[in-house]
């Protein structure tokens, strides 16, 4: 009988396929990506209100009006341009009315309002109080004139709460800004904003309405301390809880706030005219007493006045 053999059989070992280092390329772009992202945070960060807001201009004009020039395609609030909502939208106490307001200006009135704005940024530039406040300042220009909007911050507010006492950082910026508005010839109006949190007994007692009238009063007189002549001062009003600026969101912050707006010649003589036309509706004859009443006779020792 034959020897059986053994057979052997010898397979190479198969080594795993070269990957070819893709993963290093992908890991590489997203390194690149990173780094170019980081770079555009620190640039954002570094640069100054003018340089951002001019960076926002460019990527508010179209394509076609960036090659073949012309102007922007869209004056309304949106940042979309050629889109946003109705141009009649209100926003804060003023309306956008395109046409009739716009025609209706002085260029020249325009042109001196622009150079009180040019001033404001430059002071707030330049003024280590002002500059740190910054976001809270929100300055532009409206068929009324040049609006000066002073914002609340949860951590910085501008009065203490619930009251019409300025805290300290408030009445140095509005003792900043008052000599910038005593040196030109417009007359100013002040109005007072709060948000949507309420008293707890409501409105028949102290209420928003008082708190915002106290309020812009209360930077009048800082205004005033300031620099600014009690002149320059042509309305003083509290509008409450009314117009916000963030509606979505009635309780923000940012709704409360000072305006501040200084009239354009338009502006400043439809609020005086109204005036006048009002004083002369409110002189009225006195009513007769009834039959057989005997008139009130007033008291010697009460010299005070009805609201």
């Amino acid at each position: 009988m034959s020897e059986g053999r053994i057979i052997l059989i010898k397979r190479p070992l198969n080594k795993g396929a070269h990957h070819g280092g893709g993963w290093k390329i992908a890991y590489a772009d997203f390194m690149t990506a990173m780094m170019a992202f980081f770079l555009v945070m620190w640039l954002l960060a570094i640069s100054s209100p003018k340089q951002l807001a001019g960076i926002a201009e460019h990527f508010k004009t179209p394509l076609k009006v960036a090659m073949a020039g012309g102007p922007a395609a869209s004056l309304s609030s949106s940042v979309i341009p050629g889109g946003g909502g109705d141009p009649m939208q209100k926003i804060g106490e003023t309306t956008h009315e395109g046409g009739s307001a716009a025609k209706a200006a002085d260029p020249a009135d325009n042109q001196r309002l622009n150079e009180i704005k040019r001033q404001l940024d430059d002071l707030i530039e330049s003024s280590p109080v002002l500059r740190q406040f910054r976001p809270q300042l929100l300055i532009d220009i409206t068929p009324e004139g040049l609006r000066i909007q002073i914002v609340d911050s949860n951590n910085r507010p501008m009065f203490e709460r619930s009251s019409a006492v300025v805290v300290p950082s408030m009445q140095a910026v509005l003792r900043e800004i008052g000599p910038v508005l005593n040196a030109q010839s417009h007359k100013i109006t002040l109005s007072g904003h709060t948000d949507a949190t309420h008293y707890t007994q409501g409105d028949k007692a102290y209420s928003n309405w008082e708190l915002s009238a106290d309020r812009a009063n209360a930077s009048r007189r800082e205004l005033v301390a300031g620099g600014m002549q009690e002149a320059k001062v042509l309305r003083v009003m509290g509008v409450g809880a009314s117009i916000y600026l963030d509606p979505d969101h009635p309780q923000a912050a940012i709704n409360r706030r000072i305006s501040i707006v200084v009239l354009n010649k338009r502006a400043q003589a439809d609020i005086e005219a109204t005036g006048v036309a009002q004083a002369a509706s409110a002189v009225i004859a006195p009513a007769s007493p009834k039959q057989g009443a005997t008139p009130e006779q007033p008291d010697a020792t009460d010299t005070s006045t009805k609201p």
